[in-house]
């Protein structure tokens, strides 16, 4: 059972930080479309799709499968997952922001530039990093 709710949780995963990395991509391109063109529209909807049919329940699938392991597995007080869930916490928070600018595009309220999405795009990477590596080597 173990083995096999393991790999929900890397599946879950994977899914969830594929639509991280393209999201926010997404809202670089979506700057450059005029309000109301149809390429602006498009992006609507290819940022709320990807948002409600992959990111989300992915999101929620990964919390549910990975807290299941760590009660099973009895992770729940060592060290390298209390630093694991603080930055998979900062994911989860990166997540609602992500949500938060899909309500604004679609309201035509964005209020960033391109420049600021390219950056914000650079930080699921980061944390995807360092939460593998304390997923997997454990290092205190």
């Amino acid at each position: 059972m173990y083995v096999w709710l393991k790999s929900l949780h890397i599946i879950a995963v994977i899914a969830w930080m594929a639509g991280m990395l393209y999201l926010p991509r997404l809202f670089v391109y979506h700057c450059a479309a005029a309000p109301g063109s149809v390429q602006s529209e498009t992006f609507k909807v290819m940022e709320r799709r990807l948002l409600k049919a992959i990111i989300n329940p992915a999101m929620i699938v990964t919390w549910l499968a990975g807290l299941t392991l760590v009660w099973l597995g009895g992770w729940l007080t060592t060290p390298w997952f209390e630093f694991k869930f603080v930055l998979v916490l900062g994911m989860s928070a990166l997540h609602g922001y992500l949500a938060r600018w899909v309500k604004d595009f679609a309201a035509d309220l964005n209020a960033h530039t391109d420049k600021f999405y390219r950056i914000i795009n650079e930080i699921p990477t980061a944390l995807m990093i360092f939460i593998v590596i304390l997923a997997t080597v454990k290092p205190f």
